[in-house]
């Protein structure tokens, strides 16, 4: 063994210091980088209202499309239905990462949208079930997967996106833009279902009002395509282009052979963070409605009035965590739901309207924490020639798991319990687990360039400053080696 040529080999494997050249330093353009901000966060908000209006009329889709059950069991079914487009999601997540790796990110996030936009208004075109029986079930299944396999490209697409178009030091705050797109989506989606329920009435909303909303996507999603269609590629992407070989072809097996590492912790971090956005954003709504009585249109209103109150906080989340880190903006938000989750849970069930929205605003708040530092942590995670796949591929995954199932697995344990407090247990489970991980294997990149790109600055200026610290410039240079000599060992071994 100690004679062993393969193994002389890998000791010599030198520890090469980084190089970099002026040329290789992106001055981003200030108007480029907002362009590709609005169009994406406008892009992802249209998306999301129409994924987002499904959960606001859970409760009435359940009636249409569930008769056979009552009470809170319908909330249960339409919940499940709502959580079939996750099982869609890591097989979209893979297909539109993969090509976006290939292709650019651009033309996958445009198809998306149309995708989107088209299964969305199926629903609304789709009978119920008091004219077709279980086949209306079977079409409204058909048109959640395909919603689920769009959304797969969708989210992780858009991070990416951003992440790559925005100069490194205004990474945070500029993508955190594409929550506030996410929360605008949102608070359309629930703003029409409230002011359609107030002027229709319940009657007329269980009827055909319901429809209204499924409807208006097709138009939203030609405005949405618009936008995306005259963005321009982003320069992380075409410098990796100008390098990259003609034979040079990497696949999912690669990504989960060489990348485990940061997929599993992307995966973990993803967990809480989605938990915590579906319960508060999604969930919230029919717990209001169908678990404290409140009537439909009055809990819309309060997830609303919040919904627009968190946009300001999620860009100042955003702002702080380019000033002082992002992992001590999570961290803030972790340690106060595991303190805070069961008293802002005794408010929302005081009955009392004033007490409800302080509860709903301290769950908000800290929710924002997250959505205002996830859009630029988790693109950070991955090298640019498998940013798109990998981050596709670790978001859909945990999100199908964890996300999608966050309303189902809670409603189904209050109806089996009665205990109102399940929401409040299951947040803080999710964010001990998160504490862990983020404290302990979460590597601070807030300010830095992204793994595998070079420096991306606003101003010539920082060039010069820059190129006197290469090595703090390409931080991620040791590890971009290690996996080089671990794909290097593995074709010698295979040889």
């Amino acid at each position: 063994m100690a004679n062993d040529p393969n193994n002389n080999s890998r000791k010599l494997k030198r520890k090469s210091k980084p190089k970099l050249k002026k040329d290789d330093i992106t001055v981003v353009d200030s108007k480029s980088a907002r362009k590709a901000v609005v169009a994406t966060a406008v892009g992802n908000g249209m998306e999301w209202f129409d994924f987002g209006i499904y959960s606001y009329l859970a409760a009435t889709i359940g009636q249409v499309f569930f008769p056979e059950v009552s009470g809170p069991m319908q909330l249960v079914y339409s919940f499940a239905t709502f959580a079939v487009a996750f099982i869609a999601r890591p097989i979209g997540g893979i297909f539109f990462g993969m090509l976006g790796d290939r292709l650019g990110r651009k033309k996958v996030l445009a198809i998306t949208l149309i995708m989107m936009a088209l299964a969305t208004l199926s629903i609304g075109l789709i009978p119920g079930h008091a004219s077709i029986g279980s086949t209306a079930t079977v079409l409204l299944l058909i048109a959640r997967l395909v919603q689920g396999f769009s959304t797969g490209g969708e989210y992780s697409g858009a991070m990416t996106f951003i992440a790559e178009s925005t100069p490194d030091k205004k990474r945070g705050f500029m993508s955190s833009g594409l929550e506030v797109g996410t929360l605008i989506g949102y608070i359309a989606g629930a703003g029409l279902v409230t002011l359609l329920t107030f002027i229709l009435g319940d009657d007329t909303m269980l009827e055909w009002g319901w429809r209204i909303p499924f409807f208006l996507s097709a138009p939203i999603g030609l405005v949405g395509f618009y936008l995306r269609n005259n963005l321009e590629e982003t320069p992380a992407f075409e410098a990796m282009e100008e390098k990259r070989s003609d034979d040079e072809n990497i696949t999912v097996k690669d990504i989960l052979q060489y990348h485990w590492r940061a997929i599993l912790i992307g995966m973990f971090v993803v967990f809480f963070y989605i938990v915590v956005n579906y319960a508060v954003l999604s969930y919230m709504p029919s717990h209001l409605t169908a678990v404290l009585g409140y009537g439909e249109a009055e809990g819309l209103l309060l997830i609303v009035i919040v919904m627009v109150i968190m946009i300001p906080i999620v860009l100042l989340m955003g702002y702080l965590s380019d000033r002082i880190g992002a992992k001590k903006i999570i961290q803030f938000g972790l340690v106060g739901l595991i303190l805070l989750s069961i008293p802002s849970f005794n408010l929302i069930g005081s009955g009392n309207t004033l007490l409800v929205f302080f509860g709903l605003m301290i769950l908000a708040v800290f929710s924002a924490s997250f959505q205002g530092t996830m859009p630029a942590l988790l693109p950070s995670l991955f090298f640019t020639n498998v940013r798109n796949g990998a981050l596709a591929i670790t978001f859909n995954i945990s999100a199908s798991l964890f996300g999608g199932t966050t309303p189902l697995v809670v409603s189904w344990f209050i109806s089996k319990t009665g205990n109102e407090m399940v929401p409040a247990y299951y947040l803080i489970f999710a964010s001990i687990i998160g504490i862990v991980v983020v404290s302990i294997f979460l590597k601070e990149t807030a300010g830095k360039a992204l793994r595998g790109s070079p420096p991306a600055v606003e101003e010539k200026a920082e060039i010069k400053e820059i190129l006197e610290e290469p090595e703090e410039a390409l931080w991620w240079h040791d590890e971009k080696k290690e996996i080089q000599d671990r794909i290097e060992n593995s074709s010698e071994d295979q040889k």
